[in-house]
């Protein structure tokens, strides 16, 4: 260590007691700027990005300015080893877990204000918020593993040559898991789905997204179960999304065939008599029945309406089916059924 040059001829003790007690004292008057003039100055301005890194700054300054001088102070008296080394990575230490503190709620905070204003910053929306907050907390802990290492003196090079290796076994090891991580960076970047949308997977499920993990997807089924699909899976199936589109109301098909020789307008002013009473049905767009075709035993009808929802139409598609089937019974429409004759043939 350098020798240190003591003015005025005081003793190293002396000294750093002189350095101790300036450090702190001018760590209070940091930390009393801040408070009353700082954030005083950050809350008359529009913007809230100053109000956030004054807020955040505030503790790592006049901490570090009164570590600083400790440091310097310790420094002074000479001390014999191995006190300086575990003094100097202490306090250092102190200071990079303060500043990575500090600076990983500044990164959250303003995300979350990005993310407010996506007509101005559309990148950061609050379905790519994810990935945004992996990669600032991966910035911010790298930095800071890096200063820690440094703050101890400790030689990266043969941390970095087996970092290599580790990193090359462990990525074997965990293929599955980095490919579900790749996956949920892709999903959450590409948005195909987005949290509340209804999703048809190709096995068969059907239910609302709930959470969009870095590592699965979460979706809740009408049977209030919900099912865990790793993002590796959801990344490479087919996914109907009945939510998508340029909006949610989902349509509804209500099939229902009629004999011939029917009365066509009578069939229809029916059918869209059934919708009435029906909760969940929209206005617009305008229910409508369409007649599809000529039968085998009956000419077929489809009345099409629309429903807030997609996990609606159950519930709408049975009070339909229940209305048709009083009101085709009420006015004598008759609903045409296939029937079978079985002849029994004695052998003598």
């Amino acid at each position: 260590m350098e020798e240190n040059v003591i003015p005025w001829g005081l003793s190293p003790l002396t000294w750093a007691l002189l350095v101790l007690s300036s450090s702190f004292l001018v760590a209070l008057l940091a930390r009393a700027l801040f408070k009353g003039v700082v954030q005083r100055l950050t809350r008359q301005t529009e913007t809230e990005l100053d109000d956030i890194l004054a807020r955040h700054l505030r503790r790592p300054v006049w901490l570090s300015i009164g570590l600083g001088g400790t440091w310097y102070a310790l420094a002074v008296l000479d001390l014999p080893r191995p006190v300086p080394y575990v003094t100097t990575g202490l306090l250092a230490t102190g200071v990079v877990v303060l500043w990575t503190v500090g600076i990983s709620r500044i990164a959250g905070e303003v995300l979350e204000w990005l993310a407010e204003r996506t007509d101005r910053f559309s990148a950061v929306s609050p379905r790519t918020m994810p990935v945004f907050e992996f990669g600032a907390r991966a910035v911010v802990y790298g930095t800071a593993l890096y200063f820690l290492f440094l703050a101890w003196n400790v030689d990266l090079t043969g941390w970095l040559a087996s970092a290599g290796i580790v990193g090359i076994a462990v990525g074997f090891a965990a293929r599955d898991t980095l490919a579900n991580l790749f996956a949920g960076v892709f999903i959450l970047a590409d948005a195909p789905y987005k949290l509340g949308d209804y999703l048809i997977l190709g096995s068969g499920e059907r239910g609302r997204v709930t959470e969009i993990g870095i590592r699965a997807t979460r979706i809740l089924t009408r049977d209030d179960v919900e099912i865990i699909v790793p993002n590796a899976v959801m990344a490479n199936v087919k996914i109907i999304n009945e939510s998508g589109g340029p909006g949610e109301p989902f349509r509804v098909r209500a099939k229902v065939d009629v004999a011939y020789g029917s009365d066509l307008d009578e069939v229809r002013s029916l059918l869209l008599a059934a919708l009435e009473g029906v909760e969940g049905i929209t206005e617009d767009p305008n229910p409508r029945v369409r007649f599809r075709e000529f039968g085998s035993s009956g000419l077929r009808f489809q009345l099409l309406c629309w429903v807030h929802r997609p996990e609606l139409r159950g519930r709408v598609l049975d009070a339909i089916n229940s209305n048709i089937y009083k009101s085709f019974n009420a006015n004598g429409i008759e609903i045409p059924y296939s029937r079978h004759d079985v002849y029994l043939h004695q052998r003598e």
